[in-house]
């Protein structure tokens, strides 16, 4: 019978790592959103690496973080299906004249390298990566090794929402489907937040079960490019088509 190499650690220093984790994310959220340009593209990996090491101090292991080796293969598999799927809602969406404004979003309006390097350097770099391993990979094995799967999900889906309030403050007025959906002014605005808090904390919980499933963070990871990058591809796309 193999042994459980692994340990739990107290509840109260639990609390405390967690509650370390929250003020880094909330530090990392703050100097992206008001800092110089590229702070996230630097930040984005230092803060995960050090997440990382501080997750396999407490306690976590590889397979913990969904990054152990066995799962590699399956979490490619499943990594692929997610991308595939992704494309062919988007390609369907976009086709659809009642769907195609929700890709334009005027916070993506940039060139064609600009937008070739914010799609395969910048989201996957300084987006998906921290986001990945700071909520599906340490937060949530954390709490899933000490509280369970529920917990866990529930806990780093939350966690997930609240991470998208200050990305989100300009949402109403970058996005068109959303402006019109939610109205200008101060009320448009708090309800465009409260709409992709809610809306991010629930797709926390499906990246949450893609990771469950596969075993690997890698599928979660690809899911995630896939939702950013490809709406952002097919949105500079569709900005150089005229429709009838």
């Amino acid at each position: 019978m193999p042994v459980d190499r692994t340990r739990r650690i107290s509840r109260r220093r639990l609390g405390l790592v967690l509650a370390a984790i929250v003020v880094v994310l909330v530090a990392v959220n703050v100097a992206t959103k008001f800092g110089p340009a590229g702070t996230g593209l630097v930040a984005g990996p230092l803060v995960a690496i050090g997440l990382l090491l501080l997750g396999r101090r407490a306690g976590l292991t590889w397979h913990d973080l969904g990054l152990a080796p066995h799962t590699l293969t399956r979490g490619i598999k499943y990594a692929a299906g997610a991308v595939l799927a992704v494309a062919v809602v988007y390609a369907i969406a976009a086709a659809i004249p009642a769907t195609r404004p929700a890709f334009q979003d005027g916070r993506y309006d940039l060139h064609l390298s600009a937008v070739l390097q914010t799609a395969f350097v910048v989201i996957p770099f300084g987006t998906v990566l921290l986001e990945e391993i700071a909520f599906r990979g340490v937060l949530h094995g954390l709490v899933n090794r000490h509280r369970g799967a529920v917990w866990a999900s529930v806990v780093s889906s939350a966690l997930f929402g609240l991470w998208h309030i200050l990305p989100s403050l300009r949402l109403a007025e970058a996005n068109q489907a959303v402006g019109d959906a939610v109205g200008g002014g101060t009320t448009g605005q708090i309800l465009a937040v409260a709409g992709a808090v809610g809306f991010t904390a629930l797709a926390g919980l499906l990246l949450c079960e893609l990771r469950r499933r596969s075993g690997s963070l890698l599928a979660a990871a690809a899911l995630h490019w896939a939702t950013n990058g490809m709406g952002l591809l097919v949105g500079a796309a569709l900005a150089t088509v005229r429709f009838a």
